[in-house]
């Protein structure tokens, strides 16, 4: 490209709006939506659940836009103590909301604040989810009543915090340090940190907001330990905020992101609450000292499993915000190519920024709709539970139906947060220079969504939990039990291992029947490694736990496996169930999901020989082709999702294309123009004026001699 030429580009995007024949970013992402063949309400419609739920999520959308306490604008020019008390207010307002609205509304709000303001939904969730969460599973109905009525859901009077991690111990929960001893004689317990790495850790609200906390502490009773169970106990005054006698209460200081959430530490020494402040639904510690444990431990695994269910569901919502941003962007920005007197062209025209996005665009509806159905069959499950009574005859149905969600829930935890980490992380690649910024949204994005990765469960930890779920699926399995659910393909082992891809044509592996045939397939065969492997551990003279430690790699292998089919299986499904002007776009979107998928896993899907080379170049090459394909109407599909740009707020997210005027007055409102620097004169002009020392003098007469 000539230099004339390119700096007539140059001009087209610092003088969007200019006339000089070429389109303007407005114009430019205007005619995307040209690019249409199915009717985008239909598809928002049937991405939220209907009619009525797109009509809430506007709703609550525009309430949250027009309050000025979920500004935006400056976020990323406070400073720590501002961000604190703000998110502060906005709890507050949450507060509000719980108490004047149904549980389903308040659910679609929390769900949008997600997107919009990490840290806030966070403080509230520590509170609600996790706080009030614990005492709802863990409460008898008389302590649940008595902690209602002190203020536990309205806010009124407390403000919790949910202190199970610890300096020294995280995942590993059964190692806990912190000791809760029963005191017979004064029916108390002692709230005691024994040891440094007892003390609790990254406890989110308790720096400086907590009022109440629910402790997660080895019971002792008459010298004997019974594990580890949970304790309510106060931390400071509602009236002065004095921090309670025996307690040390300290903020953990920078992180990497999240700010709002005023994590912190707490030590207790010998801190007595009543026996009454134990949660004894499950495990129960009388008078007298006498310990009742319940029947089924695994009963009391219910609670866990829902925040790893609503990060499923939150990795789909931040993943399609993400892509919103990367892809408008793309349709706008403009990079070489351009003849003379023509535009540049468009990133999105790209093939390998198509390649880039695209399956991510496909990825992100298979999260959508796996989040929707884990989520159903978690409500199913909860619903069995608080309806289980003792000797009750659905008993074994419901214990295989906790043992199911748990293990999903676990692999889909583990997975999706780390495919919509990726995502962002791609998305922010894909913008260049511009994704960097604070204030195009997605680096904030990016450090605020990593730690999904880790709370509720490390992944690799998580990971390894839905290995052994799947071991243990495969050996009842061998022994004729039949398997349920997203694990059914086990019931059939021996005729589904024979199966083989028998395309002949390249446009015969382009079918979801064959794509879903290859997932069962292979998850079968690593499922059957992994359990293979684990028996003959045992066979060695290994312990259980031994053994599932030396099948490590191949339980995280199944797990990763079967998670990519099950996201693949709940996408087919929704396809079937799709309205019938969905149908072609939502099955194009999902092939593409599954042969991506393939095809980044194709050392699997050759070693067990389901598909041959040649047929792995043809899933490549359909790859690139629905690439193309799903381009030309991936700005619809991003409109399809439904987030309104106060939700995306990201100026090169913008739904009318003006991204340029926008990034610019943003940063022009955040710092004025040529202001000299406070420290100027302490650190610039010294080093200008500074006299030089003959050392310091470049001499360069040798290089002309």
């Amino acid at each position: 490209m000539s230099s004339s030429n390119r700096v007539s580009q140059l001009g087209a995007h610092l003088q969007p709006n200019k006339s000089n024949g070429f389109p303007t970013p407005q114009e430019s992402l205007g005619a995307e939506r040209l690019n249409i063949t199915f009717p985008i309400r239909t598809m928002t419609n049937f991405l939220d659940g209907g009619e009525k739920t797109s009509a809430l999520k506007e709703r609550i959308m525009m309430e949250l836009e027009r309050d000025p306490v979920w500004k935006t604008n400056d976020q990323h020019d406070m400073g720590l103590a501002e961000i604190r008390e703000r998110t502060m207010a906005k709890v507050r307002r949450i507060a509000h909301y719980i108490a004047h609205e149904s549980l389903d509304t308040f659910k679609k709000r929390m769900e949008l604040v997600s997107m919009l303001d990490p840290a806030t939904w966070t403080r509230a969730g520590v509170h609600y989810g996790l706080f009030f969460g614990a005492l709802r599973g863990g409460a008898t109905p008389a302590q649940f009543s008595y902690w209602v009525q002190k203020g536990a859901m309205t806010l009124n009077g407390m403000v919790g915090c949910f202190a199970m991690t610890e300096l020294g111990h995280g995942s590993n929960v059964a190692g806990l340090e912190t000791t809760a001893t029963f005191d017979e004689a004064a029916d108390e317990f002692v709230i005691h940190t024994p040891t440094l790495t007892a003390t609790k850790w990254w406890i989110g609200g308790a720096a400086q907001t907590a009022t109440h906390a629910v402790v997660f502490a080895q019971l002792i009773v008459k010298g004997k330990r019974y594990g580890v169970k949970n304790f309510v106990v106060p931390l400071r005054d509602p009236e002065t905020f004095e921090v309670k006698p025996g307690i040390v209460i300290g903020d953990i200081g920078a992180k990497m992101g999240r700010h709002g959430i005023d994590n912190g530490y707490i030590q207790f020494t010998h801190v007595r609450i009543p026996r009454s402040y134990m949660l004894m639904k499950h495990s129960k510690v009388s008078r007298n000292g006498q310990v009742k444990e319940p029947p089924l431990q695994q009963l009391t695994y219910g609670a866990l499993i829902s925040g790893r269910v609503s990060m499923v569901t939150d990795s789909a919502n931040v993943s399609k915000k993400a892509l919103t941003i990367a892809i408008r962007y793309a349709a706008i920005r403009r990079q070489f190519g351009g003849k003379p007197g023509e535009p540049e062209t468009k990133l999105l025209d790209y093939v390998i920024h198509q390649h880039r996005l695209m399956p991510l665009l496909a990825q992100s509806f298979a999260m959508h709709f796996t989040a929707v159905e884990v989520t159903r069959i978690y409500e199913k499950l909860m619903e069995s539970m608080e309806a289980l009574q003792p000797g009750d005859k659905d008993l074994e149905a419901v214990l295989d139906q906790l043992k199911e969600v748990h293990g999903t829930s676990a692999g889909l935890k583990a997975f999706c947060t780390w495919m919509c980490l990726n995502v962002i992380d791609q998305c922010r690649q894909s913008c260049g220079g511009h994704g960097y910024s604070a204030y195009t949204g997605l680096a904030s994005t990016y450090s605020d969504f990593a730690v999904h990765c880790t709370w509720e469960g490390d992944n690799t930890i998580l990971t390894l939990q839905a290995g052994r779920y799947l071991i243990g699926c495969y050996r009842e399995a061998k022994t004729g039990k039949r398997q349920a659910g997203g694990v059914a393909y086990l019931n059939d082992l021996d005729n589904l291992l024979k199966s083989k891809c028998t395309a002949t044509r390249p446009e015969d592996v382009a079918s979801l029947e064959v794509v879903g045939q290859a997932f069962w397939l292979v998850a079968a065969n690593v499922v059957k490694k992994a359990g293979e492997d684990f028996e003959a551990a045992l066979k060695r003279g290994l312990k259980e736990e031994e053994a599932y430690e030396e099948c490590s790699q191949a339980r995280l292998h199944a797990a990763k496996i079967h998670s990519f089919g099950y996201l693949f299986h709940r996408f087919r499904d929704a396809v079937d169930r799709a309205p019938e002007d969905l149908k072609a776009v939502l099955g194009k979107l999902c092939l593409l999901y599954g042969l991506y998928t393939i095809s980044e896993n194709s050392g699997a899907f050759l070693q067990y020989e389901f598909f041959n080379p040649r047929q792995i170049d043809w899933i490549r090459a359909e790859v690139a082709r629905l690439c193309k394909q799903v381009r030309l109407e991936s700005i619809p599909l991003t409109d399809s999702f439904n987030i309104s740009d106060f939700i995306i707020n990201s100026p090169l997210g913008r739904y009318d294309g003006n991204i340029y005027e926008s990034y610019f007055a943003r940063v022009q409102s955040a710092y004025k123009p040529s202001v000299v620097p406070p420290y100027f004169k302490r650190q610039i002009r010294p080093l200008l004026q500074r006299k030089l020392e003959r050392e310091d003098v470049l001499d360069i007469d040798d290089e002309f001699e």
